[in-house]
């Protein structure tokens, strides 16, 4: 009777180390989490269906109070051009991808996909999943 009572011992204390490594994993993964997506704002995005792209040359994104950002560089509506055309400068497929906050007027999206066509630039709108 003695050994299986130290067998259920050695049996706790190894599902004991077990949940410790699951739980500093769990905090692991949540802490590093957030670093995951590089160059984003915090917006929030319509909601739509469909299929996203992990392909991502310059990001350029537009706030509610209509700011505007290329990357994480807040940049004036004039200087956009500019700054895309320098980002995706020697790119095979130059393509930008459009994060226009919930509520942005149509016109300031339209702004940045006139630019895009005028420099031959593919444009890809992110939304939120539905």
């Amino acid at each position: 009777m003695n050994l299986r009572g130290r067998n259920k011992v050695s049996a706790e204390f190894s599902m004991s180390s077990m949940t410790d490594i699951v739980f500093l994993l769990l905090v692991f993964f949540l802490l590093t989490s957030p670093t995951i997506t590089p160059d984003a704002l915090d917006l929030i995005l319509p909601k739509a269906k469909g299929k996203t792209s992990n392909v991502q040359k310059a990001s350029v994104s537009i706030t509610k109070d209509g700011a505007y950002y290329v990357d994480k560089e807040r940049v004036s509506e004039y200087s956009i051009e500019n700054e895309l055309k320098k980002t995706l400068t020697g790119q095979k497929e130059p393509t930008i991808i459009l994060r226009a906050e919930e509520g942005v007027p149509i016109e300031d999206a339209v702004f940045v996909m006139d630019i895009a066509n005028r420099n031959n630039f593919k444009v890809v709108l992110a939304v939120r999943p539905n």
